[in-house]
């Protein structure tokens, strides 16, 4: 191979062309530029919804990148491992990847940058993932992150962004490389959204010429779906969080003002999650509860049949599409945790199981915030699921939808089965008392 400077991008979860800064600086650094991806088999996007989301993704890349010249080297094995060993192959003089927050990643890009001076290789970082960098807003009163979200959000807004980055016109790889086998197709019963940037930047056009006008006033309205429905794209960083927030902005109005503040939630679930790595696993706020241990009514949820049908409805939702509408998350989440009394930790893991937007971040910290371990500021809070269905699916569409024992069932009465008198074939009696108490099968 010549002596030319190369330089190797790690793609991680920045999976695009577009605003891609780890690609644009490494084509500043280098002449020869190697696109690679690391398939650890060992991570959450080995679920069968986020693998095969993840393979048409990676395929729309190469496509990508082959498009101007270049080409997606896929390797499988320990991350650090395969690029120290790839970096040693084309005599690589630096490496640029985006920065994450998960533990994993915090650990990783540590091991890269050890094992990168062994090599006498140079480590660059970027920001990627988030809108702003997970470190670099802080309190004015001290602190390494900020814990209530309004805060944030003032300082967030007022934050000075990169510029959005412009594609790359032309790739050169070194020769003699092999490319490496994509992933294998995932087979799943879910019906999942197409992976890859040219899909999400197809659906970002579409929600911001049609959808985002109306998303202040309609994105709680589940029978609607008026939600953007692009959070996976976001998670594999088929999207730009950067590109979105300034189209968005772009557009303006009411629709546009609550959406981009949507995304500033998922940099403050990102930032707490950089300070607070034990997130998936520790509670950030610890607070004394009796969480009950009941595997029958874990189930029950699971699989929805815990007689509610708002609650049902949005666990099939997520078993049939891999999505679930923020708002019945909410809902589904709360009746885990404030009404059965189950500890979080058990429907975070079942979300991150079946989710194609499964985020380590957004997942455990809304988790946490409707437990009242997180960062919500009334820990207390509660939800009546009956009010929220009568307000959110008023004619009982939704429920409808994704409860076929209930298709018969006119109007709003959907929401209270048990009140016919006689419950549909097949559909089970509540596990608690829908009014609060502790009736039901729940014992």
């Amino acid at each position: 191979m010549s002596e030319e400077p190369t330089a190797i991008v790690l793609f991680t979860r920045d999976l695009r062309v577009h605003d891609n800064p780890a690609l644009e600086l490494a084509c500043r650094l280098a002449r020869r530029v190697v696109p690679l991806f690391v398939v650890h088999e060992g991570l959450g996007f080995a679920t069968a919804n986020r693998g095969r989301f993840l393979r048409e993704s990676l395929a729309d890349l190469r496509e990508s990148l082959r498009g101007v010249g270049g080409e997606l080297i896929v390797r499988y094995g320990d991350p650090v491992t395969e690029l120290m060993r790839l970096a040693g192959e084309v005599r690589a003089e630096a490496i640029v990847l985006a920065r994450d927050v998960s533990r994993y990643a915090q650990r990783r890009a540590a091991r890269i940058v050890r094992a990168a001076e062994r090599q006498r290789v140079r480590v660059e970082f970027v920001d990627a993932v988030t809108v702003a960098r997970p470190a670099a807003l802080t309190p004015s009163g001290g602190g390494d992150h900020f814990r209530v979200f309004t805060p944030y959000w003032r300082v967030w807004s007022a934050y000075e962004r990169r510029s959005v980055a412009s594609p790359p016109l032309r790739i050169e790889v070194p020769s003699g490389l092999r490319c490496g086998r994509l992933p294998p197709a995932r087979s799943t019963r879910a019906e999942l959204p197409d992976g890859g940037e040219a899909a999400a930047r197809r659906r970002m056009r579409a929600w911001l010429a049609g959808g985002l006008v109306d998303y202040a006033d309609r994105h709680d309205d589940l029978p609607g779906d008026a939600t953007s429905r692009l959070s996976a794209d976001l998670h594999f960083g088929c999207l730009s969080p950067l590109e979105l927030a300034v189209a968005a902005e772009r557009v303006g109005g009411d629709g546009a003002d609550a959406y981009v503040r949507q995304l500033c939630w998922r940099d403050f679930h990102a930032q707490v999650t950089y300070a607070f790595p034990d997130i998936t696993r520790a509670d950030y706020r610890p607070r004394p509860r009796d969480w009950r241990d009941d595997p029958d009514a874990l189930d029950a949820w699971r699989c929805g049949r815990t007689g509610l049908p708002i609650v049902d409805a949005g666990m099939r939702q997520l078993a049939a599409e891999g999505f679930l509408h923020n708002r019945a998350r909410l809902l589904v989440a709360s009746f885990l945790t404030k009404q059965l009394g189950l500890h979080w930790s058990g429907g975070a893991r079942h979300f991150f199981d079946h989710l194609v937007d499964g985020d380590i971040a957004n997942n455990a910290g809304n988790w946490q915030w409707v437990a009242g371990t997180g960062n919500d500021t009334r820990p207390n809070r509660r939800f009546s699921l009956l009010r929220q269905a009568q307000r959110f699916d008023p004619q009982g569409d939704y429920v409808r939808r994704y409860i076929p024992e209930l298709a018969g069932v006119a109007g709003a009465a959907v929401h209270t089965p048990w009140r016919l008198g006689r419950l549909p074939a097949g559909y089970p009696p509540p596990l608690l008392d829908p009014g609060g108490g502790q009736g039901g099968r729940h014992r």
